[in-house]
């Protein structure tokens, strides 16, 4: 039943989104140079990678690092980028990663390939057999302010107590947090 909702509601969602992904990628292109999108390699389930899409908000050679790693975050930002953080619109081309089955709408965050510290505590708890989504128990408890511990124990929560109705809890959780542009560090 999970995945035949992703699916429907991901190609909704990318219909009725279609105008402003276009209009978002055209103003990626016209403000800051290189591609429109960032592909990062993420980890899914079972720790196996797979290709991510953002809108790129950052500049071209920005270290493939968690954000709060850089020395100063915000001077790789492009013009627009950090309003596509706050607002979180940057992470809309992952509806792709929805319909191909690599995500879900809700779930662990996917850790970047290189997040050996997060892979492994989520591993040994057995959260490594969830999907990732778009959306998580831990991102509407604190986002990026959570220590990697913490976050884990969000998830593996998560896995245990899983169900339709708490998936629908953390998005429309997830809605109000980013209406208020809660919890967003950049």
């Amino acid at each position: 039943m999970k995945r035949a909702f992703d699916f429907c509601v991901a190609l909704v969602a990318g219909l009725v989104l279609l105008a402003p992904l276009l209009l978002i990628a055209a103003a990626v292109k016209l403000t800051s140079a290189g591609p429109v999108l960032y592909w990062s390699d993420r980890v899914g389930c079972r720790n196996r990678i797979f290709r991510m899409p953002k809108f790129r908000s950052m500049r071209v050679g920005t270290p493939a690092v968690a954000t709060h790693l850089l020395n100063d975050p915000g001077a790789y930002l492009t013009p627009i980028g950090s309003f596509l953080r706050k607002t979180s619109i940057d992470e809309l081309p992952q509806l792709w990663c929805i319909l191909t089955g690599d995500m879900s709408f809700v779930g662990p965050r996917p850790a970047l390939f290189n997040q050996y510290d997060l892979i492994e505590l989520r591993t040994k708890a057995g959260v490594d057999a969830l999907k990732p989504g778009l959306t998580g128990w831990a991102q509407v408890n604190g986002r990026d302010e959570l220590p990697i511990p913490v976050k884990v124990g969000f998830d593996a929560d998560y896995m245990q107590r899983r169900s339709f109705a708490l998936d629908l809890r953390i998005l429309w959780m997830t809605a109000l947090k980013v209406a208020k542009r809660d919890g967003v560090t950049h």
